[in-house]
């Protein structure tokens, strides 16, 4: 029998929600079968904290007396460059971005470069971090320089706004060529001696709604330790991509774009991540709530990581998006285990995506349901579906008109 949102929610309030994590919710259906199972269990929780460099933060740091106009200007953050072309005093902090001629940048082996994750993560930490302005004067705007001590609690506004994350699947990362690369997959040997995946796995929100039934614009989200939103797709959502047959896809497929408010966030779960010879970003922790309207959704929610692939790639070339079967397929149980095998050779695995965390994220959630702390939103659009037409698309290189400099 189907279920609502509505019905659920009702449950929820009164302390009669049955909820399990994307992790038992395996073993139960395993036991009690999917009919049954669907009648009793009324939301799935997932959970993912990993790097997502589609991540951002956004300010408003409140006027000076005088007043100044910092867009048009130029901001930093402890050294970090924020962007400032809004109004006067509205900021956007990018987790990537990297201050300038700042020694840490250097790809060289123990050197951990430094940049907006970091600010971030003082910021929500309760940490004072400084802002340097250099305005643009203007008659309502008269003033040119601003340096300060800012933290969270003394800012108008702080969101965390990151335009793509929670990918729903990802590669599996190896290097053939004869040189070690530095890549946001981390450092990668060569002759492929090891290889680096980036997924939660069972537990991951995409992966445990394939197909986009219930997530979309609205869905409410645990998102850095606080409540969140899914805004709607993230940049390159891509749902259509070859797909298993329980619709999960074989490679990167859909994304998500969330926001939240930063003040109600915690550093365990937004964590600033340097990695050498690439830069900075920021790992997140994510958790999405799947309610189980009907048997199909509970049955998306059972996949296991063995029903999971993932395609290896050689990031030493101009990786495709999307080849299944190019250097090989594996399943998550196989990357989990510590090493897969290509051409028959073993190859040592390691997941930049913390599984313990993830399950701790997916139980969190869990409690917050049960305890009528988190309440369903149902959402007001769902993300673009396979038949949307949507589709990622590379950048078609076109010359300047009378030649390229």
């Amino acid at each position: 029998m189907a279920k609502s949102i509505q019905e659920i929610n009702e449950k929820i309030r009164e302390g009669r929600a049955v909820v399990c994590d994307a992790e038992e919710i395996i073993e139960v259906v395993r036991n009690k079968g999917v009919a049954k199972t669907a009648r009793e269990v009324d939301v799935v929780t997932t959970g993912t904290f990993a790097p997502m460099c589609s991540s951002g933060a956004y300010f408003n740091v409140g006027h000076s007396n005088p007043r100044i106009k910092m867009g048009g200007g130029t901001v930093t953050l402890d050294g970090v460059p924020a962007y400032a072309g809004f109004a006067a005093v509205d900021l956007f902090l990018g987790a990537t971005a990297l201050p300038p001629d700042d020694p840490r940048n250097s790809i060289h082996p123990g050197r951990f470069p430094f940049g907006g994750a970091h600010v971030i993560e003082r910021l929500v930490s309760g940490s004072d971090v400084k802002l340097s302005a250099q305005g643009s004067p203007t008659d309502c705007y008269p003033r040119r320089k601003l340096e300060s001590l800012i933290c969270l609690k003394d800012m108008n506004e702080a969101v965390l706004f990151n335009i793509r994350n929670g990918y729903q699947n990802y590669n599996v990362a190896v290097n053939l060529s004869d040189r070690v690369i530095y890549t946001y997959m981390g450092v990668l040997r060569p002759g492929m001696k090891n290889a680096s995946y980036c997924s939660a796995g069972q537990l991951s929100p995409l992966l445990n709604d394939p197909l986009y039934r219930t997530i979309g614009m609205g869905t409410r989200i645990f998102l850095g330790g606080g409540i969140g939103y899914v805004v709607g797709p993230g940049t390159q959502h891509n749902p259509d991509v070859p797909r298993t047959g329980r619709g999960v896809p074989r490679c990167g497929a859909g994304t998500l774009s969330v926001k939240g408010d930063l003040k109600q966030m915690t550093p365990q779960w937004l964590k600033a991540a340097s990695f050498t010879g690439y830069g900075v970003t920021l790992a997140v922790g994510i958790g999405v709530p799947i309610p189980i309207l009907n048997e199909e959704i509970l049955e998306f929610t059972a996949v296991s990581d063995s029903d999971l692939v993932a395609q290896v790639v050689d990031y030493s070339e101009a990786y495709p998006n999307c080849v299944p079967g190019s250097l090989g397929e594996v399943t998550y149980a196989e990357l989990k285990s510590g090493s897969i095998v290509i051409d028959g050779r073993r190859i040592p695995t390691a997941g930049l995506s913390s599984y313990a965390r993830a399950k701790e994220i997916a139980k969190l959630l869990k409690a917050w349901i049960e305890n009528g702390r988190f309440l369903l939103a149902e959402p007001v659009e769902l993300l673009p579906s396979e038949d949307s037409g949507v589709k990622f698309k590379a950048l078609v290189e076109r010359p300047f008109e009378g030649g390229v400099s």
